[in-house]
């Protein structure tokens, strides 16, 4: 008798959708997920990777979260400058960037070169939306950084204040 674990793909009967982070069930006896709004989703079980059928993209699973994995370097800018944004509207600002060291070879080329301050005895410091940006250890020293592309050092912000209205007589 086959038990009823081996009728699914990798990541079990149902996963959240990558884009929508809606519940989605696993087709039985595929290697594939189905969204009705996003379409297949193909889990590949040697490499812990999830592939959307329809676009290519490639997302990695890392403590309950799906991580994009990108070949670009405009879509990990996008995916950076949308994560300040939400630190910025839960009042916190971000102090540094840390890149997966994975992106290194695509990325570099996209980041501003400053030099530091004088007396500083860094070379050029590499920024991206004026925050300066380090790049991960290894995977082989820290295992997250094989699936997560990027975090950030925040530390608290100035309140966010609504916006001001004048009101006219």
């Amino acid at each position: 008798m086959i038990s009823s674990g081996s009728h699914y793909p990798i990541f079990g009967p149902e996963i959240r959708c990558p884009h929508c982070r809606q519940i989605i069930p696993a087709l039985t006896l595929t290697d594939t997920y189905l969204c009705p709004r996003h379409g297949p989703f193909e889990a590949d079980a040697k490499t812990g990777e999830l592939m959307h059928l329809q676009s290519g993209r490639i997302w990695r699973l890392w403590e309950g979260e799906w991580y994009r994995q990108h070949t670009h370097p405009d879509g990990i800018r996008f995916e950076i400058h949308d994560a300040l944004d939400r630190l910025y509207t839960q009042g916190y600002r971000a102090t540094k960037v840390i890149i997966a060291e994975r992106y290194r070879d695509l990325f570099c080329a996209y980041l501003e070169r400053s030099t530091p301050w004088r007396g500083a005895t860094d070379g050029q410091m590499l920024r991206l939306f004026g925050l300066p940006v380090e790049f991960s250890p290894p995977a082989s020293q820290e295992e997250r950084w094989d699936v997560i592309n990027f975090d950030l050092e925040k530390e608290p912000g100035a309140p966010i204040r609504p916006p001001y209205f004048r009101m006219f007589d």
